[in-house]
């Protein structure tokens, strides 16, 4: 079984890692550029292998390449996001490839060429394990559809995009993470504690090669 990303960010919060704050009146929200002191900064976590991100500049536009071969490892930012003042997480990337032949709903087929996580609590003290929003640029599955993670049934999968997209093209995307977590949860959520990326093909033994661009929190 390979572990996926929820369970290495409660250990980051079991270890008491400072998170960073937003007050109720800030409109926008950086979270990471696509620079050394962006999102290259992130704390790494790796599960098989290592997934290699590097900065590579796509014709002057900033951005993370991430090349994943037969691996999964992604990069971690514990931060505070105040969904009241900014539920909406923008985001821009491109992916080379897909991966085929493989079941996205199963252990063997978990991996992606892409993907977004955040991270929250529901609150319960008794339960401290996090719960995830994963959006991903999905091989198999249709965009619009969602499903539960193939390893733990506190991540929900959300595709974002898929096959139809085009390959090697940068996509602006734009989703309002408090309305996904109440439709996918059921749940009223008042901030965000992580956002991480992976590109992760340790499953299906694949290559995938992706770019991520900044990635900011934003209001209505």
């Amino acid at each position: 079984m390979t572990p996926h990303l929820p369970a290495a960010t409660l250990l980051l919060i079991a270890c008491s890692l400072v998170a960073e704050g937003v007050s109720a009146s800030q409109a926008v929200l950086p979270i990471g550029s696509a620079s050394a002191d962006g999102i290259l900064s992130w704390k790494p976590e790796k599960f098989v292998g290592e997934t290699r991100y590097v900065l590579d500049p796509d014709a002057g536009r900033p951005a993370v390449r991430a090349d994943s071969v037969a691996s999964a490892s992604g990069l971690v930012r514990e931060i505070d996001v105040d969904l009241e003042a900014t539920p909406v997480l923008r985001w821009s990337w491109k992916v080379g490839n897909l991966l085929e032949g493989i079941d996205e709903t199963r252990k063997s087929g978990d991996d992606y060429p892409a993907r977004v996580y955040v991270v929250f609590s529901d609150g319960r003290w008794w339960d401290p394990r996090p719960l995830s929003l994963s959006y991903v640029w999905s091989s198999t599955q249709a965009r619009g559809s969602s499903w539960p993670n193939a390893y733990t049934d506190r991540v929900v999968m959300v595709a974002v995009r898929d096959a139809t997209a085009p390959l090697g093209a940068w996509v602006e995307e734009r989703r309002n993470v408090r309305e996904d977590i109440r439709e996918h949860f059921g749940k009223e959520v008042g901030s965000v504690k992580a956002v991480a990326i992976m590109t992760d093909t340790d499953n299906s033994g694949q290559r995938a090669t992706a770019w991520y661009g900044d990635i900011t929190f934003v209001a209505e």
